[in-house]
């Protein structure tokens, strides 16, 4: 079948059977941040944006796509690169294998919850992005420490 969506800004078209994930879909479209962690939908790694809103490509099927948005980190690259930076500093991206997953769950958050979010908000937010490096700690100070230079606020 002849799945089109807007893929980080631009329409693509491609075929894909009907079982396919949206994943394996974007990934063949030349999206290598989308990373296939457990085809689950238990680890976060596979998070893009579906018109504006954080989903798991391994639980969503390409043809359940068709005539959507959608956003990958290739399509925010100044934003991730902003938030990245926020995240070496603290110490929060060790690997980096989770990070394109990670990154993008935070840039959803932030546009959702602001810079008023909780502690426990982000972490309710971000509770299924899993990281096997970091015990989280420098992660939440890195959302902190965006998301009060996004306000204008210093942290």
């Amino acid at each position: 079948m002849q799945v089109t969506i807007q893929l980080n800004g631009r329409p693509y078209t491609a075929e894909a059977a009907p079982d396919t994930q949206l994943l394996h879909f974007l990934r063949d479209a030349g999206c290598k941040s989308v990373k296939c962690g457990c085809e689950t939908s238990g680890c976060g790694l596979c998070t893009v944006h579906m018109d504006g809103k954080p989903v798991l490509s391994c639980s969503v099927l390409a043809a359940q796509a068709d005539g959507h948005t959608v956003t990958t980190l290739e399509g925010l690259q100044k934003e991730a690169e902003e938030f990245g930076g926020f995240l070496a500093d603290q110490g929060g991206e060790q690997c980096g294998f989770c990070s394109p997953g990670f990154i993008m769950s935070v840039l959803a958050m932030g546009k959702e919850l602001g810079a008023d979010a909780t502690d426990q908000e982000i972490r309710e937010y971000l509770e299924g992005n899993l990281c096997r490096c970091t015990g989280y700690q420098s992660q939440l100070r890195a959302i902190r420490a965006w998301l009060a230079a996004k306000e204008g606020k210093a942290e």
